[in-house]
């Protein structure tokens, strides 16, 4: 893979660069003084032919002898290019293959990569190259911090030998003492060494749970960095949580304390560059240091080497990550350009930059982040100039002001811009038309009446017109052939007046010549039909063509398409800039002058809060993810779809017919779909959330309030339920037990809402999860009850009733791990007017049967504890006298979960079984008979 990447980047490198060569000789062909010899013999024909229409016979037998001259010379140099782009595309080839071989034969031999394979216990010691990463917490009871660092393992020791070595591993370490490293740091740690992960470039992994041994500081530079990202986040304190959180990651990739549901939003949204320092920050802050050296007035070069280091600085405090150095080395290469005065190519640079880091960084061409950073700027450079010129019509309205005659200028992207038809059409009217890096272009004047054809190569005098039967002005030779070469026809109006000029053997008047044309180029049918400002055009056009570009690496990493996003990075693009160049002087100020840093931050907050704002508004949006196949099969979906859409497209019929159907197909699933099976259902009593392995469940308590029970182990997705129940105030939230998969997704119902209290189990067996519980409560000040059997409230239309676990029955230990947690689960009876449900948490065989003995519990509905776990009561099930069955449970969870023992049990019963995993969603409302039913919302 990474061989076939460099190729295509060499390719694409010496294509772009050849570019310049085959404009360059188009250029030369079309310029009239390069080709006299065709323009003879264009005279000659023109002579022979003795046609009535004079401008009719200059097209006719000019167009294929000046075409013919010009199809050789654009031959050939296309030849060429071809030539050089496979020469280098050979040779990059060549040059990754050995690079990639030195790689692997560097990680595979030695020490390090035999002891791997044998799992070997070693005392290593290692220097850290990045900071340590925490990773995500999971589904299980017992939960460390821990961290994935990036290192090289310099010395390896074994009860035998000792070795010093240099290779790079890929360290997983448990515990806080992990988070203060820096990189350049060298630590001695203990620990398993095993095989890395097939596809990775590194030598081993190294397994260690034991705290690290330090052994040196990092150094100078590392130390200030720390320094700065460390400032940063303390300054940040005074901004809310979720504002506090993505500050520091859009500034300098800091996203320790990144909010999971904003994560969750700015993926969904298309909008995750902005959790984490990208290409477009460095820019910025070039950007805002050229401008200030500009300000002080320093010269070129000074500002050229002013730049450099500004992002040098940049890329150390925010860390080199893979967009990041794409944007450093293109934006050194633009330096050293300004400096020198050399010309930028910005698609040149872009494809010499990847080629040089997949050369002598070649596990770079795994990273999903690089190719996502390479292919936004590459659509950026392409794209987004051509789509800009077409909302604005900045070509047709630059056109008609050129001088005719004139080679096309180039566009910003190195390609040229062609003339409109009219402008090609029309007579030179200047006679010393500079072309951009060519010279003048010479005019030829018309012949007077009666005079005889001039001599070649000379200019006939000004002021004349060509008898009838001469050879015809050799500009408007070169003009009316080009057109013709174009395919496009000269306007109805000009044709017909150069015909009756013809005919009579009389010119019209110069005036009118140079007007007719004009007139016709510039009517109403030859205008585009909508203009946009160029600034709303670029704003547009800049996020729709990085989203093209990135749409098929999207798909290939995550399976999904996200229309959401162009109208998104539209609406934030405000406030990326503000918030950066405002937090880095934050972490700039912040060593020496703290309060002076916070003062910073509180505008940067707004920008960031805005970014939260549009990233949560646009996840709600109608679409804002499509589904889609992931790998292969999705990209080669994608690709047909967009072989489907480009015809349909140019076609303005087909485009009518096109954007109809989507418009009928939008009002069906936006207008009809809702009326349909709307989501809640109206008049819903309870829902049982999807949020993976575990429980979180919300009983109605009146419009936009809800009672919480449990909350899962993923607060996104717990908040995302409540988002679509519309519950704003949780007036009683109640924790079963003090498991991960009960309680981790608190945060998410505490995120922008009211919770009134919080009932927890009164004996948690001291689990560590409900002592963070309670600190999280008491950090919000939320009051934590614990309620006895018998405990009743009444929140609109819904009746909760406690019946477990008594204080006086103690514990109850079972044969599973976590048995007595699960035994000492908060038991509830929901009842409304229509039925009642009952809601056992984790409850398993010993406390099931002891509910058993000392209640006669009945309800219509049973939530079924502890997932449907085999640890399941015969007769506590079968005295309940439910009709159905609800079980919330992850799809392909590790736990076995549905028992099928429990799921043949349930139907034994005579219960309908509904399954989050299989349905999504699941609403308890009241059916129009007065009874319950139970509705999924789907998958």
């Amino acid at each position: 893979m990474i061989v076939a990447a460099s190729a295509v980047l060499g390719a694409a490198a010496t294509a772009w660069f050849t570019r310049a060569a085959v404009d360059h000789t188009e250029r030369h062909n079309a310029d009239p003084t390069k080709r006299q010899d065709a323009d003879r013999t264009n005279r000659q024909h023109a002579d022979r032919t003795e046609c009535r229409d004079a401008y009719r016979t200059e097209c006719r037998a000019a167009a294929p002898t000046s075409l013919g001259a010009e199809r050789t010379g654009w031959r050939g140099a296309r030849q060429r290019s071809w030539r050089n782009i496979a020469i280098a595309t050979l040779i990059c080839a060549a040059a990754a293959a050995a690079s990639v071989a030195l790689r692997i034969h560097a990680i595979t031999t030695g020490p390090a990569a035999e002891l791997a394979a044998q799992n070997a216990f070693i005392t290593a010691q290692i220097a850290l190259t990045d900071d340590p990463k925490r990773r995500p917490k999971g589904n299980g009871r017992f939960n460390q911090e821990s961290y994935v660092i990036s290192a090289d393992l310099k010395i390896i020791q074994t009860s035998t030998t000792r070795e010093a070595i240099n290779v790079p591993i890929t360290v997983f370490a448990t515990g806080r003492a992990w988070n203060t490293l820096l990189p350049t740091q060298h630590v001695e740690v203990t620990g398993r060494l095993a095989q890395p992960t097939p596809g990775t470039l590194v030598a081993a992994t190294l397994l260690v749970r034991e705290p690290p041994r330090v052994l040196t500081p990092p150094s100078s530079l590392q130390t200030a960095a720390g320094t700065l990202r460390s400032g940063l986040r303390s300054a940040a304190d005074v901004l809310p949580p979720d504002q506090r959180g993505l500050l520091p990651g859009l500034v300098v990739g800091d996203v320790s304390r990144m909010d999971p549901q904003v994560t969750s939003d700015l993926r969904e949204a298309g909008l995750s560059h902005l959790n984490a320092v990208s290409g477009a920050n460095l820019a910025i802050v070039a950007g805002a240091t050229l401008a200030l050296s500009r300000l002080i007035g320093l010269s070129l070069p000074v500002r050229a080497v002013f730049a450099a280091v500004a992002m040098l600085a940049f890329t150390v405090v925010a860390r080199p990550s893979p967009s990041v150095l794409r944007a450093l080395l293109m934006g050194l290469a633009a330096a050293i350009a300004m400096g020198t005065g050399r010309s930028k190519d910005g698609f040149a640079a872009l494809s010499a930059t990847v080629l040089f880091l997949v050369l002598f960084a070649p596990e770079l061409a795994r990273s999903y982040g690089f190719a996502l950073s390479v292919a936004a700027t590459a659509g950026i450079l392409l794209l987004a100039p051509r789509w800009r010129d077409k909302l604005s019509g900045s070509k047709d309205e630059a056109a008609p002001s050129e001088a005719p005659g004139t080679e096309p200028h180039q566009h910003r992207d190195g390609g040229p811009e062609p003339l409109d038809a009219s402008a090609l059409g029309r007579a030179q009217s200047s006679d010393g038309a500079s072309t951009p890096g060519f010279g003048p272009v010479p005019v030829r004047s018309p012949v007077p009446v009666g005079a005889t054809a001039p001599a070649d190569g000379a200019a006939p005098p000004r002021g004349t017109v060509p008898p009838r039967g001469t050879a015809p002005v050799r500009g408007a030779v070169l003009a009316r052939g080009e057109a013709l070469a174009r395919g496009e026809a000269p306007a109805r109006g000009e044709a017909s007046a150069r015909g009756e000029a013809s005919a009579g053997g009389v010119a019209p008047p110069r005036g009118a010549s140079a007007q007719r044309p004009a007139s016709v180029g510039n009517s109403a049918s030859d205008k585009p039909t909508y203009r946009l400002p160029r600034w709303v055009a670029e704003a547009v056009a800049v996020p729709a063509a990085a989203q093209v570009a990135v749409t098929p690496v999207l798909v290939l990493m995550s399976g999904q398409l996200t229309p959401v996003a162009v109208i998104g990075n539209l609406l934030v693009a405000p406030a990326v800039a503000p918030a950066t160049l405002l937090g880095f002087g934050a972490a700039l100020v912040a060593p020496l002058w703290p309060d002076g840093a916070r003062l910073l931050v509180i505008p940067a907050g707004y920008a960031v809060g805005w970014i939260v704002t549009v990233a949560r508004w646009a996840v709600n949006l109608p679409f804002a993810t499509v589904p889609w196949p992931a790998g292969l099969p999705g990209l080669g979906l994608l690709l047909l779809a967009v072989a489907v859409a480009i015809p349909i497209l140019r076609r303005r019929a087909w485009r009518v017919i096109a954007a109809t159907a989507a418009g009928a197909a939008l009002v069906a699933v936006l207008v009809v779909r809702p009326i349909a099976g709307p989501w809640p259902p109206k008049g819903w009593l309870m829902v049982m959330c999807d949020v993976g392995q575990g429980d979180g469940l919300v009983v109605s308590a009146g419009p936009g309030r809800g009672v919480v029970v449990d909350t899962g182990p993923d607060p996104v997705a717990m908040d995302r339920c409540l988002r679509r129940l519309g519950v704003e105030d949780v007036p009683l939230l109640v924790l079963t037990h003090p498991h991960a998969d009960h309680v981790d997704g608190l945060p998410g119902v505490l995120r922008n809402r009211r919770v009134g209290a919080v009932v927890v189990s009164p004996l948690r067996a001291g689990d560590r999860a409900g002592s963070r519980v309670s600190a999280t409560l008491a950090h919000r000040r939320i009051p934590e009850w614990t309620a006895s059997p018998g405990t009743r409230w009444r929140f609109g239309p819904s009746e909760l009733t406690v019946l477990a676990p008594d204080p006086a029955h103690g514990e109850m230990n079972g044969y599973g791990e976590g048995s007595a947690i699960n035994n000492l689960s908060v038991v509830m009876h929901v009842r409304w007017r229509s039925g009642s449900i009952l809601l056992g948490g984790d409850l398993e065989t010993e406390a099931q049967e002891e509910l058993l003995r000392g209640l006669a519990v009945r309800a219509d509905i049973l939530k079924t504890p502890h997932h449907g776990s085999n640890r399941q009561s015969p007769a506590f099930l079968a005295s309940l006298g439910a009709r159905a069955a609800l079980i919330s449970v992850g799809a392909d969870n590790d736990y076995g979960h549905p028992a099928m023992s429990t799921l043949g049990l349930l139907r034994r019963l005579g219960l309908t079984v509904y399954r989050t995993d299989q349905s999504g969603d699941l609403a308890v409302v009241e059916a129009g008979d007065g009874r319950m039913a139970v509705v999924p919302r789907g998958p």
